[in-house]
């Protein structure tokens, strides 16, 4: 879909030197940072992705003491 937003000049040029670095299109940077923001911005999205993993470990997930501390250390050091 084609759309038509304003942004300050200087996320504009900063916008446009990473799409040069990047070796993308503009229209592909500005998507892959809308989709960050809206993923980071919808924490339900993020628990049911979370509830599906759970669901397909179901019963059989691993116990161990370890995998449980080291997940948790995972965890809380992700930004959400």
């Amino acid at each position: 879909m084609k759309t038509a937003v304003s942004v300050p000049d200087d996320v504009f040029d900063k916008a446009e030197r990473l799409a040069r670095a990047a070796g993308r299109s503009r229209s592909e940077v500005y998507s892959a940072a809308l989709r960050e923001y809206v993923a980071r911005h919808a924490p339900d999205e993020v628990t049911e992705a979370v509830d599906r993993v759970v669901d397909r470990l179901g019963p059989e997930a691993p116990s161990d003491e370890f995998v449980r501390h080291a997940a948790r250390q995972i965890l809380e050091s992700v930004e959400w």
